[in-house]
C-alpha cells in the first residue's frame, strides 16, 4: 500500500508516453529536401538514423514494456508523395502497419504530418514560402486522412512552425539556408493558412478526427522581478513568441500540443530596447544554480516552466498535451530527477484545473537531432548506431511508477 501512495497519480485516460519524428529515426529518406542537402555536404548524414523505418515493431515494444500507453510519431510527406501528385501506396501500406503495431502494444497513436522535413519537389517550389505550399500541404492532408484516417487518434498538422522558419529562413542553418526577416514573416503567414487548410482537409476527409498542432514555447521571466520594464518585455516575448500562432489558428484547434526546452530571463537594454539573457551559453548573468543545472547541449534545466506555461494556456479552454519536453543527457545521470519533477508540475497544473491530457517524452529513442548529428542522447533508450542495439537507460524506470487508474 505504501508503494501504491508514493506513486505519481494522474487522471484515467492520462497518456504517458514519448515522442519521435520520422527523418530522425528513420533516416534514408532520398526524396526529402533535407536528404539531399546532407549529400551536398551542408548537413550531418543520417544513414540508417535509428533504422526505425524497419525496427518499428521493437521500438514500440520497448515502450510498452517501459510503461508507456501512447506514442507520437511523424509520417514522412516525401515518403507518401514522392513527386508532386504522385502518391506511393508502398509507403501507405508501411505506415499503416506501423500504427497498427502502435495499437497492438496499447499505444495511443498520434501523428504530426509535417517535422519540418520536405519532399524535395516541393522545396524546389519554394516550399511554403509561396500560397502553392498551402494547397499542396492541403492535398497531402487530405490524402492521408483517406487512407490512413481510422488509424490515427490524435492529429497535428505542424511541429513547431516558428522554429523551422526561424532555423531556415533567419538563422540559415536549415534549409533553404536563407537569411532574410521578409521571407521568415512570409513563411510563418502561409504556415498558418497551411494548417488551416490541413484542419479543414483532414475534417473533410475523417469528420471524427481530433486535430491540433505542437507548438514551441518558452518560459520568460523577467531578469529584474519587480522592475516595470523587464515585466513589459516578457509580456511582449511571450505573447509574440508564445500566444501570436495559436491566436490565429485557435479556431481551427481541437488541442494544442506544447513543447517546452527553453527556460529564458530577459531584460529591458535602454541601449539595445530588449535584450535576452541567453541562459543556453556561458554567460555572467547567470545564477549558479543556473549554471548547475544544465542538459549535455547546456540548455538550462527548468521544469517548473512547465507548470506556468500549461497556467497560461488554460485560457483557451481546450485539451492540452505535452507533445514535447525531454534533455540530452548521455550519462543518464540528470534524466530521472528531471522527469520527477516534471510530471510533478504536470500534476500541479491539473489540480490548478488546467486540462492536460498527456505528457509524452522527447524521445523514445537516440536519434539524428538535425545540426547537430548523432552527438546529443534524448533517448529513453539508449541506440549503438554502430549494431542498432537498443538499450534502456535506467531513468525509463520512473514510467512504471505513475499510477493511472484502467
Amino acid at each position: 500500500m505504501a508503494e501504491t501512495e508514493n506513486k505519481l497519480s494522474f487522471p484515467k485516460g492520462f497518456l504517458l508516453g514519448a515522442a519521435a519524428s520520422a527523418h530522425q529515426v528513420e533516416g534514408q529518406n532520398i526524396n526529402s529536401d533535407w536528404w539531399y542537402w546532407e549529400q551536398q555536404g551542408k548537413l550531418p548524414k543520417s544513414g540508417q538514423a535509428a533504422d526505425h523505418y524497419n525496427r518499428f515493431e521493437e521500438d514500440f515494444g520497448i515502450a510498452q514494456t517501459i510503461g508507456l500507453n501512447a506514442m507520437r510519431i511523424s509520417i514522412e510527406w516525401a515518403r507518401i508523395e514522392p513527386s508532386e501528385g504522385q502518391w506511393d501506396s508502398e509507403a501507405i501500406e508501411h505506415y499503416k502497419k506501423v500504427l497498427k503495431s502502435m495499437k497492438a502494444h496499447g499505444l495511443t497513436r498520434m501523428v504530426t504530418l509535417w517535422h519540418w522535413t520536405l519532399p524535395k519537389w516541393f522545396a524546389d517550389k519554394g516550399g511554403f514560402e509561396s500560397k502553392a505550399g498551402i494547397e499542396a500541404f492541403a492535398r497531402y492532408a487530405w490524402f492521408v486522412a483517406q487512407n490512413l484516417g481510422s488509424e490515427i487518434d490524435l492529429w497535428e498538422t505542424l511541429n513547431e512552425p516558428e522554429t523551422f522558419a526561424q532555423q531556415a529562413y533567419t538563422l540559415g542553418k536549415f534549409p533553404p539556408f536563407k537569411t532574410s526577416n521578409l521571407t521568415y514573416l512570409r513563411v510563418i503567414r502561409n504556415l498558418i493558412l497551411a494548417h488551416k487548410q490541413a484542419y479543414r482537409a483532414i475534417k473533410a476527409a475523417y469528420p471524427q478526427a481530433k486535430v491540433g498542432i505542437s507548438k514551441n514555447f518558452s518560459y520568460y521571466e523577467p531578469f529584474r522581478k519587480y522592475n516595470f520594464l523587464d515585466q513589459l518585455i516578457v509580456f511582449f516575448a511571450d505573447r509574440i513568441g508564445n500566444q501570436y500562432f495559436l491566436e490565429k489558428i485557435r479556431k481551427q484547434l481541437d488541442f494544442i500540443g506544447l513543447n517546452y526546452y527553453f527556460f529564458n530571463r530577459v531584460r529591458f537594454d535602454f541601449i539595445w530596447g530588449y535584450r535576452e539573457m541567453n541562459l543556453n551559453s556561458t554567460s555572467p548573468q547567470m545564477t549558479s544554480e543556473d549554471s548547475q543545472n544544465r542538459s549535455d547541449m547546456g540548455w538550462v534545466l527548468y521544469p517548473k516552466g512547465i507548470y506556468h506555461l500549461a497556467l497560461e494556456l488554460k485560457k483557451y479552454n481546450l485539451p492540452i498535451y505535452i507533445t514535447e519536453n525531454g534533455l540530452a543527457d548521455t550519462q543518464d545521470s540528470r534524466r530521472h530527477k528531471f522527469l520527477q519533477e516534471t510530471l510533478e508540475w504536470v500534476k500541479q497544473a491539473i489540480i490548478q484545473g488546467v486540462s492536460i491530457k498527456g505528457y509524452l517524452h522527447w524521445s523514445l529513442t537516440d536519434n539524428y537531432e538535425w545540426t547537430n548529428g548523432f552527438g546529443p542522447r534524448f533517448g529513453l533508450v539508449e541506440i549503438d548506431y554502430a549494431t542498432q542495439k537498443r538499450t534502456v537507460r535506467k531513468s525509463a524506470e520512473i514510467f512504471k511508477q505513475v499510477n493511472i487508474p484502467a
